[in-house]
């Protein structure tokens, strides 16, 4: 299968576009989103290195406005699972903030990504002022409960090739991943990690689903051609 080159990269947003694109910003009233906004703050997260580590103390909420991280946790003796990918759009860190407790994983940038940081004050005020995020709270723990279950089914019962095509949907999570580009610069290494699998049988998925028709492998990630065809995958 050819390697060809990907898409160029889509024009950077703002916090602001970030908060206008989300599902709970804008049902808060014009006081409140001004607060926010008036109170969120931005960080750059160099490819390979850390936005928080196991044991921080939980300071902020945050939100994906560019790049791509991943949620992983690593044992004493280095190996590492990765639990999940977070890409633009993405909100993430409510359990933490909800549980009052020290972090209990790594946030990894995968590539350069721009974070959108909200502090723990303007979170816990949101949450006793607004029921609307309260809300929102509550379908993004059950949503991503629910793909958690998911995953533990899919490592028993799909085939190899199903795995990988549940990895990469789950990128695409309308809830989870709401900004997802179709072009993930992400690693075979990386998603042979959310796949639960070896490289090497996740490479080998990976290259029978291209030859689907269903992505493209390309430098410096994959192109996503069929997402419907990669959720029917799904049913193994």
């Amino acid at each position: 299968m050819p390697v060809t080159k990907p898409a160029p990269p889509a024009a950077s947003q703002t916090i602001a576009q970030l908060l206008q694109g989300s599902a709970w910003f804008p049902r808060l009233d014009v006081s409140a989103g001004e607060r926010v906004l008036d109170e969120m703050r931005e960080v750059e997260v160099a490819a390979g290195a850390a936005l928080c580590r196991c044991g921080d103390t939980p300071l902020h909420w945050y939100g994906t406005i560019e790049g791509l991280l991943k949620w992983c946790v690593t044992s004493p003796d280095g190996r590492s699972v990765t639990l999940g990918g977070l890409s633009a759009g993405s909100w993430f860190g409510e359990g933490t903030l909800l549980r009052g407790v020290p972090r209990t994983a790594d946030i990894i940038a995968l590539r350069p990504s721009r974070v959108a940081l909200m502090p723990l004050e303007t979170f816990a005020w949101l949450r006793a002022t607004h029921r609307s995020f309260d809300d929102f709270l509550l379908r993004q723990i059950n949503e991503r409960m629910h793909w958690f279950l998911g995953n533990f089914t899919a490592h028993h019962l799909l085939d190899t090739d199903s795995q990988v095509a549940r990895a990469l949907a789950g990128l695409f999570h309308e809830w989870l991943h709401p900004g997802s580009d179709p072009h993930l610069q992400v690693s075979q290494e990386e998603i042979a990690n959310l796949s639960g699998l070896s490289r090497q049988r996740c490479n080998a998925a990976l290259r029978r689903l291209a030859s689907a028709g269903l992505l493209r492998i390309e430098y410096g990630g994959i192109t996503v051609t069929d997402l419907d065809g990669l959720r029917r995958r799904l049913d193994g």
